[in-house]
């Protein structure tokens, strides 16, 4: 059943759905069209599936359209995602002249005649190339920019400063660009599959299904398979803990369509846990969303202890469930993780280790905690809350008159 934007008025804080409606006056009847590089996987696919109905039901006419690239295309872009993350990548001159041969590629087939174009991250930066005379276009970076390794930011930057606008999640994300910044924070669906209210019932029934036990404390980090996630350093401190503390860790998690080292490093945790009966690794396709959701409401922590992070939605996610969050002191997840308010923000393995099992001998922290975590989100991190910055960001592009 699909859901609507009156449906969010239970969960919003009050005034918040009749803000949209006024907001969306000056918008209506507007063209508004997303590219990104993947419909299924990843937190971008995630917001844009949510974004696009509700956007077209205040009165903007939304498409979203997805890049195509081939092999070489596809380990390009992953590669850019790590240097502009601040991880040495070797890149090499053909490897930027399929980057560009794709985008044009792409461009011959895509209609651009939006009064908005919204481009996500770099794999589909270079289509400014071929944009129309009409039309704003917003660059939207969802990852964390703040140190870039030089050459993959210069190659792009060209592109990136013949946008109107760009949008980051964090402050410390910005570049020195001569183009207008924004600030605007992901955000969460709470009404989806993966965050909406489960029975007891629901959520017993999907841990038999994945042959999870409900004995002991679980711990959680969900998030694809990927080095900067540290999955190895979530698997250290589990080790740690369980000295003292009687628990178990669940790995939950798959890859972004765009991602092609998710298989190497899936093979690097299935090595480091080996025979281990207390971790459970569990590979889920990009739809298990209930799934998500179950495990999420069944832990007792959920851990995020990413080295590098854009922003990590699985934090908001937890938090809106009632959960503490453990994680890396990282890109977004500082802006949600109030420390020692709704969880914590660790530096190392042993860190995470201390604060782990700190909690779990603290049972009415984790309650309080995760009190304070779900009304952080109600205000800061809902999905209403982004369409919102978003119809703002248009009005404001809108009275700069055309490019």
């Amino acid at each position: 059943m699909s859901v609507r934007l009156e449906d969010y008025r239970s969960v919003t804080p009050p005034g918040s759905i009749d803000l949209l409606y006024r907001l969306a006056e000056k918008s209506k009847g507007k063209r508004l069209l997303h590219v990104s590089s993947t419909r299924w996987g990843g937190g971008v696919a995630e917001m844009l599936q949510c974004a696009v109905p509700l956007m077209r039901e205040v009165g903007l006419k939304t498409d979203w359209e997805v890049i195509q690239g081939n092999t070489a295309f596809y380990a390009t872009t992953k590669s850019f995602h790590n240097a502009l993350q601040g991880q040495e990548q070797i890149i090499q001159e053909e490897m930027l002249r399929n980057y560009l041969y794709c985008s044009e590629e792409n461009a011959k087939v895509l209609n651009f005649d939006y009064d908005y174009v919204v481009i996500h991250d770099p794999q589909p930066a270079a289509l400014i190339q071929s944009r129309p005379r009409r039309g704003k276009w917003i660059w939207r970076c969802h990852i964390d920019v703040s140190h870039p390794q030089r050459k993959v930011w210069n190659f792009l930057r060209p592109f990136i400063s013949q946008y109107d606008a760009t949008i980051f999640s964090l402050p410390q994300f910005a570049q020195r660009l001569p183009i207008p910044q924004y600030l605007v924070y992901p955000a969460i669906d709470p009404l989806s599959d993966k965050n909406r209210d489960l029975t007891q019932g629901e959520i017993d029934s999907i841990l038999r299904k994945l042959d999870i036990p409900s004995d002991r404390p679980i711990l959680l980090q969900v998030s694809r398979f990927d080095r900067f996630k540290d999955p190895i350093g979530v698997i250290e401190a589990f080790r740690m803990v369980r000295k003292r503390n009687r628990c178990i860790l669940i790995l939950a998690g798959g890859g972004a369509m765009d991602d092609p080292e998710q298989v190497k490093v899936l093979a690097e945790v299935q090595e480091a846990v080996g025979s281990d009966p207390d971790i459970f690794i569990l590979v889920l396709p990009p739809t298990a969303n209930l799934e998500i959701n179950a495990l999420q409401r069944a832990a007792t922590l959920i851990l995020q202890k990413s080295l590098r992070e854009g922003f990590g939605l699985t934090v908001s996610e937890a938090m809106w469930k009632g959960k503490p969050v453990i994680g890396g002191a990282a890109g977004g997840i500082t802006a949600q993780v109030i420390y020692g308010v709704t969880g914590y923000t660790v530096h190392s393995v042993e860190g995470a280790a201390f604060r782990i099992s700190y909690l779990l001998n603290n049972p009415s922290m984790i309650h309080k905690m995760g009190e304070e975590g779900r009304e952080y989100v109600r205000h800061r991190f809902l999905i209403t809350r982004n369409l919102r910055d978003y119809l703002s960001l248009m009005s404001i592009l809108l009275g700069k008159g055309s490019s």
